[in-house]
């Protein structure tokens, strides 16, 4: 997943600080996401409690900047060129928006309470399954950016 994410900034980086700015936050994301599942000591439930509250700040972070700022932007370039964009967008958004409930809801089972040990193993379990979501979600995204944006990178520099 890491990788995939350094593939990605290489390809789009400095395309529109936009986009570099969510994809920095994306890598941020992988960071927290490859700290907490590496961790095996389950009985140390504050400290975790306290990697998995910095996960889900970066977690809600990205998902909002992805819907309210980056999706808005691409979008608005499907609009403007018209070129079959909207369509793709129309396709994969609710895809997308589904992968953001999952996220949402993993946040919302922290909602500042106290973790026992076996709070700690649930979130653990949940959080494998976050991580196939959330690799799932920058596929698509990438999808977006590559066919929403960077095909239109030369008329929107151009037209700058």
């Amino acid at each position: 997943m890491l990788e995939n994410c350094r593939n990605a900034r290489e390809r789009w980086g400095g395309v529109s600080e936009l986009i570099d700015r969510w994809l920095k936050e994306r890598q941020e994301l992988l960071v927290q996401y490859c700290e907490l599942s590496g961790e095996n000591d389950f009985s140390q439930t504050e400290a975790l409690r306290e990697k998995f509250v910095r996960l889900c700040e970066v977690l809600v972070d990205y998902v909002s900047a992805g819907h309210f700022e980056i999706y808005e932007q691409l979008i608005q370039e499907a609009r403007e060129f018209n070129d079959g964009g909207l369509e793709l967008a129309a396709k994969l958004y609710p895809r997308i928006a589904q992968t953001t409930e999952t996220a949402l809801n993993f946040n919302d089972r922290l909602d500042g309470k106290t973790l026992s040990e076996s709070d700690v193993r649930g979130l653990f379990d949940q959080l494998s399954e976050l991580g196939e979501i959330l690799e799932s979600r920058f596929e698509m995204e990438d999808y977006l950016i590559e066919h929403l944006h960077n095909v239109h990178a030369d008329k929107v520099m151009s037209s700058a």
